[in-house]
């Protein structure tokens, strides 16, 4: 039944500078759902109280994501993110 979206489960660890797993690709090569799960994922993660970690707050997320734009992130959905979860 999730064979149509097996592809985007396996790449959303996948980074956007190509230092991801499990195939290494980056960029434009990551489907696009997959680089979408990843930053709603990352910022899922660490705004929740985890048992290996405390939540952070909103601003101090929205600093990660951005410090992480360009590396593990695609940069231009990092902004498009950020602007959706500011409003």
């Amino acid at each position: 039944m999730l064979v149509h979206i097996a592809n985007y489960i396996l790449c959303h660890h996948e980074w956007w500078g190509g230092n991801g797993y499990p195939r290494r690709i980056k960029g434009d090569d990551i489907p696009i759902i997959s680089r979408i799960i990843t930053i709603v994922d990352a910022y899922d993660v660490i705004t929740h109280d985890r048992v290996y970690s405390k939540a952070i707050t909103k601003d101090k997320a929205i600093e990660e994501l951005k410090r992480c734009s360009g590396t593990q992130f695609d940069p231009k959905l990092v902004e498009k993110f950020i602007k959706i979860v500011s409003n």
